[in-house]
């Protein structure tokens, strides 16, 4: 695994990430489980968005591999000339680093993240997913015609603490915004044709995606094992970091989840 994590950490410093944070990670358990566990951000964000999840995982004895997605850490000129299918590209060899051996993969993926894998799990084997904060449609009025605006309004702008610049950029690209409307569509079409057990978390406080579009999602997935829990009015849209006051709780349904796996008799 080694051979391959330095390559992807190659690609990253090539594509121009500086920020050690923002670089992908593998940890590595004296005695992993049979169970390997392959984390993707969210759009905008970097590897260190799935640190704290991937360290809680890794002391239970699963190695996890945390891809950095195309045009993130690096610049938001840098994103706006990507392609969601480079973004899936990516969760591939990941998938294909884990797969090494007799291991069994599990996905986990935040948001845009958790897209790139519903496309990835059309294709290649999982164990299971575990997508955080999913979704059918984002929150903006106007996301749907990103792929018409972005001539006209190239970036959106926000206001970032200094402490977060470093992995968050302040003008997301709206030509990012048509790639996760361009894969999304595509998720879209295919979720009765997933079939593996899957456990999605959503939350009422979300602001970026529409009001009950992973509920949605979960509906139309093809599997006959999944499970669907919505945090209330208190929790953001990303689940994975501190900003989450649930944070432990999400850790806890996860690793739960991991736990059922290989136990179908006591799941409920």
């Amino acid at each position: 695994m080694n051979t391959e994590l330095q390559q992807e950490i190659e690609r990253a410093l090539a594509d121009g990430v500086a920020h050690p944070d923002n670089l992908p990670f593998l940890l590595s358990p004296a005695h992993p489980s049979p169970l390997r566990i392959l984390l993707v951000h969210g759009f905008g964000a970097t590897p260190r968005e799935m640190r704290s999840l991937a360290e809680l995982l890794s002391r239970q004895g699963h190695s996890c591999f945390a891809v950095r997605l195309p045009g993130h850490g690096t610049s938001p000129e840098d994103l706006a000339g990507r392609r969601y299918e480079e973004w899936v590209e990516t969760a591939r060899r990941g998938h294909e680093l884990l797969s090494q051996g007799d291991g069994e993969v599990v996905a986990i993926g935040q948001s845009t993240g958790a897209l790139v894998l519903l496309q990835l799990a059309l294709d290649h084997p999982l164990k299971a997913l575990i997508l955080l904060s999913p979704f059918l449609r984002l929150q903006h009025r106007l996301a749907p015609f990103a792929g018409w605006l972005h001539p006209l309004r190239p970036y959106q702008k926000r206001s970032l603490a200094a402490t977060e610049r470093p992995f968050y950029y302040e003008r997301r690209p709206i030509k990012g915004v048509h790639q996760i409307n361009r894969l999304r569509r595509r998720v879209r079409r295919n979720l009765h044709r997933i079939t593996v057990p899957t456990l999605i978390l959503a939350a009422a406080g979300d602001r970026t995606v529409a009001a009950g579009t992973a509920r949605r999602l979960y509906e139309k997935l093809g599997s006959s094992d999944k499970r669907f829990y919505c945090y209330g009015a208190e929790v953001p849209h990303v689940l994975t970091t501190a900003d989450n006051p649930r944070q432990q709780d999400t850790f806890t349904r996860i690793s739960d989840f991991l736990q059922q796996l290989d136990r179908p008799e006591q799941r409920d």
